[in-house]
């Protein structure tokens, strides 16, 4: 292990994007594992504009496991992370690092401990995936520290015990949470149905309605569901199965209006299963529910699906945009019904690819101030009746590549000397 005595400090530095299902996970066969009811379909989003970034290090002069999330430690006794720890110490490899003069054998990983850093650049538990891309990016990265055999379809395996979808963030581009049958996990696991390079017209906007967290955490709000809704187990035997196969082929067949459908449907019906539930789960809000009515709109007087919007377990909308023209025009609308507080600065109003905006020509808030009423809205809405402040901050994104290995040192979130945050 080169000598007890040393300082030596091994690291690795990942990315990892974030994920968002179009067919919805919600519900478990079995809580300690993380084994779900159903299959689920997931778009991996960009991760230059939504992602995981975690350093994780090894020392024989650590003296005990610790973690940051963004900056500020937090505990690693939850039952999650000691899984997905206990999961990957066990797969541990020897690892020789002859530049540092390093070797540890796999038997020496049981005794030394860890320093973990992580850090999400969006909100973090407010239905935006974030655990999904924490938890995928700790296990990715502690592979590669370790230097574990496991393909990374055999991590996401890992992943999942740390939080369900995890496991679909180990993959870009169209990913498939395959629920399986066997008691011991071992069969559910991710695997990719496409790269994001299959249909990378595809544009994603994100309103984010709230960064707060939210009032019922997606674990407890499963359990309820699947203890007191009548409609879960309809969902889980009927629709879903049914609804994987239509997804997949849309996806394969680059079908949008299919896509759209199946996605709008799935989210609505994942919140009548919430609003099912008893007591009842309340994770979109009045905010959430115009913009849904915005995008039905325009979908139906189009006469074909222009935008599939998703809710996971919070208000947040994401939207799906057939084409960068598309994109353009429902950015318009949305800031149309959504325009900022007049003291937001544009520029933070919408984040990510800003490029969108020059297509949708809008250079400033005068620009916004001038839009007109898109043709499918009646009247036009008096400023002082528009949703003005609604919407925190719209993130423009498209769909993206999997978890990568940052090699350059400089971005890695611990000091190389110390172990601890920089």
């Amino acid at each position: 292990m080169g000598g007890e005595s040393e300082k030596w400090i091994l690291m690795v530095t990942a990315r990892t994007p974030t994920n968002i299902a179009v067919i919805k996970y919600w519900g478990k066969r079995d809580e300690t594992l993380i084994l779900p009811i159903n299959d689920s379909i997931s778009v991996t989003l960009d991760p230059s504009h939504l992602c995981t970034t975690t350093t994780v290090s090894v020392s024989p002069s650590f003296d005990q496991d610790r973690m940051w999330l963004n900056g500020k430690e937090i505990s690693l006794q939850g039952g999650r992370f000691q899984s997905c720890l206990r999961e990957i110490r066990a797969r541990a490899q020897d690892v020789e690092d002859k530049k540092k003069g390093i070797q540890i054998k796999k038997e020496d990983w049981q005794k030394l401990h860890l320093h973990i850093a992580s850090y999400n650049n969006f909100p973090t538990a407010a239905g935006l995936a974030s655990s999904a891309a924490g938890l995928a990016c700790l296990v990715f990265s502690l592979a590669k520290l370790m230097n574990l055999k496991e393909d990374n379809s055999q991590l996401s395996a890992i992943a999942r015990q740390g939080s369900g979808s995890a496991c679909r963030s180990l993959y870009g581009g169209f990913v498939k949470w395959v629920m399986g049958k066997e008691d011991n996990g071992s069969d559910s696991l991710a695997v990719q149905l496409a790269d994001e390079k299959h249909w990378d017209e595809l544009v994603i906007i994100i309103a984010v309605v709230s960064a707060q967290q939210k009032e019922t955490s997606s674990t407890s709000g499963m359990r309820d569901t699947v203890e007191t809704s009548a409609l879960i187990q309809h969902r889980a035997k009927e629709v879903v199965p049914k609804r994987t196969v239509q997804m997949e082929d849309a996806i394969q067949n680059r079908d949008f209006p299919s896509f759209a459908r199946l996605a709008c449907r799935d989210s609505n019906q994942f919140h009548a299963v919430c609003l099912d539930t008893y007591p009842p789960i309340f994770y979109m809000n009045d905010t959430s529910h115009r913009i849904i009515s915005c995008v039905e709109k325009w979908n139906r007087a189009e006469g074909i699906p222009q935008v599939a919007y998703t809710f996971d377990a919070g208000p947040n909308a994401v939207m799906i945009a057939r084409n960068r023209k598309t994109a353009a025009l429902l950015l318009q609308r949305l800031l149309y019904n959504f325009p900022p507080q007049s003291d937001t600065d544009l520029d933070s109003y919408i984040i990510g690819d800003k490029s969108i905006l020059i297509d949708a020509g809008i250079k400033d808030m005068k620009d916004v101030e001038a839009l007109t009423p898109p043709p499918e809205v009646k009247d036009n809405i008096p400023l002082t009746q528009k949703s003005k402040g609604d919407v925190s901050y719209f993130i423009c994104t498209r769909p993206g590549g999997g978890p990568v290995v940052l090699s350059d040192e400089t971005q890695a979130l611990l000091d190389p000397l110390t172990g601890l945050p920089k």
